[in-house]
């Protein structure tokens, strides 16, 4: 059977869940195509040629656009069957079959995917036979109660199709296939401040979900609080095979790296072991940046160019609705402690939401500046809105509910309006601002310059800039992150 798989983007990456699903599908005889349509066109011979044809959509961005192929390409290929796996996959399971999706995996979707490519397979190795059998088993249905009860149960929690659409199976990982994709230097790479050139940019992940519950976030309606490790070994298998095509700089993309230290903290000294040179980057909460600081020195140590850390508000009444786990408080002291031991903090924000008022966006800003990590802070940063996604667990909460509008599929969000309508009107202004300013190849100082005189000029108060570090530190190409 011939099988592609298609990742539509993955924050700049060369997407780790794409080459995992090929290298599981390659070990079971599949003959596979990767497309990674964030790079490259789509190839259309291919597509045309597939039994099976699978979306990775481990992300919103991704799946958005994921939407906009799945009809076509099956208008095209209409026998073809169409898998969506990823994170994003059962959240949007309702969405993604109108458009023409026939499997949806989601958690850990390898054996899922596996039982599909082999159930698939049986069909079209033997048509016939699976034909009449279906006919047999539809016949004796009611004769066979046992069985048709529990084939109803499952078929009912599937959607129609036998594997589970969420599955948190303890899985065995295998070595992910990267062969086919685009080389690295296509994908995101470092932007160094030391007058260097730019490092190639690698990716891998040493585990998936989370066992932390933040509100918002899409990772709890999947994961529900579990987060399953990739062995070490698959991980620094990963990471050579990379560095053999020039990778310079890996990103390690656990949602959080610090929710298994002790699985983790072996991986980077290997890595250091291995390949003195390399550096990378990875993403920890406040809360276990404080929690494990110990480990601090050692990621300096290592190579960790920078920590990305979901900070979200400073507001500790809006960081209690998130469920973060940290105050504004626990943030300030991170930030200190990233400057004492020399390691950069990258926070990242949920700038607009329905709780922010003006003066909080200002204060926002002023912090930033204060604390110097304008240059820290990737622009889109300062513009990103709240998403309310199919299952988040802010619909939990009653203010919510009735704040928000229905669900709009194409967006994949519950639509909000601010009760202010100033602030929606200064989230399009800031969004404006940013993409100018980045198409104009802005510093992020710039930028923020310019949001600083946009959230003042909305709040009707005239503010002098604080003076703040204007030194650019070590960040990826690609900025985005949603």
């Amino acid at each position: 059977m011939n099988v592609v798989l298609i990742s539509t983007y993955e924050l700049g990456h060369q997407p780790f869940g794409l080459t995992s699903a090929a290298a599981w599908l390659k070990r079971e005889g599949a003959e596979v195509v990767l497309q990674d349509a964030a790079v490259q066109h789509l190839d259309k011979e291919a597509l045309a040629a597939s039994d099976l044809i699978g979306y990775y959509v481990p992300m919103h961005t991704a799946t958005r656009i994921a939407a906009q192929f799945i009809p076509t390409v099956k208008a095209h290929n209409p026998r073809a069957h169409v898998v969506c796996f990823g994170l994003y996959a059962p959240m949007n399971e309702v969405y993604l079959r109108k458009l023409g999706a026939d499997t949806i995996l989601g958690g850990e979707f390898e054996e899922g995917l596996v039982a599909c490519y082999r159930r698939l397979s049986a069909v079209a190795s033997h048509p016939e036979r699976n034909l009449a059998e279906s006919k047999d088993r539809e016949a004796t249905s009611l004769m066979q109660e046992e069985i048709a009860s529990s084939q109803t149960t499952l078929l009912a929690m599937t959607g129609g199709q036998p594997e589970p659409i969420v599955s948190l199976a303890r899985q065995e990982f295998i070595l992910p296939d990267r062969r086919g994709l685009p080389h690295l230097s296509k994908y995101a790479y470092l932007i160094r401040t030391d007058g260097q050139c730019p490092r190639v940019g690698g990716y891998t992940e040493a585990s998936r979900g989370c066992k932390h519950l933040c509100r918002h976030c899409p990772i709890v309606p999947v994961y529900g609080g579990q987060f399953r490790i990739v062995p070490s070994e698959i991980v620094i298998e990963d990471i050579e095979q990379q560095v053999n095509s020039g990778a310079g700089h890996i990103t390690l993309g656990d949602p959080d790296f610090f929710n298994g230290p002790g699985h983790v903290i072996p991986i980077v000294e290997k890595m250091h072991q291995l390949w003195p040179h390399l550096t990378y980057d990875v993403t920890i909460k406040i809360e276990h940046l404080l929690k494990y600081q110990r480990w601090l020195p050692l990621l300096r140590e290592t190579g960790c160019a920078f920590v990305t850390s979901a900070v979200e508000s400073l507001d500790d009444a809006v960081l209690d609705i998130l469920a973060k786990g940290h105050t504004r408080a626990d943030f300030v002291k991170a930030v200190e402690l990233f400057k004492a031991q020399g390691l950069v903090l990258q926070p990242t924000f949920v700038a607009f939401h329905p709780w922010m008022t003006l003066t909080g966006y200002a204060d926002l800003l002023e912090t930033i500046a204060q604390l110097d990590l304008v240059e820290n802070v990737a622009s889109i940063q300062l513009a990103v809105r709240l998403l309310i996604p199919a299952g988040s667990k802010l619909l939990d909460r009653a203010d919510v509910r009735s704040s928000v509008d229905e669900f709009d599929e194409a967006a994949l969000v519950y639509p909000w309006k601010h009760s202010d309508p100033r602030v929606d009107q200064l989230c399009e202004q800031v969004l404006a601002i940013v993409k100018d300013g980045q198409e104009k190849e802005q510093s992020r100082s710039e930028i923020f310059d310019r949001v600083w005189q946009a959230a003042y000029g909305i709040v009707g108060e005239q503010r002098e800039l604080p003076t703040y570090s204007r030194q650019p530190v070590p960040h990826l190409s690609e900025n985005w992150y949603c």
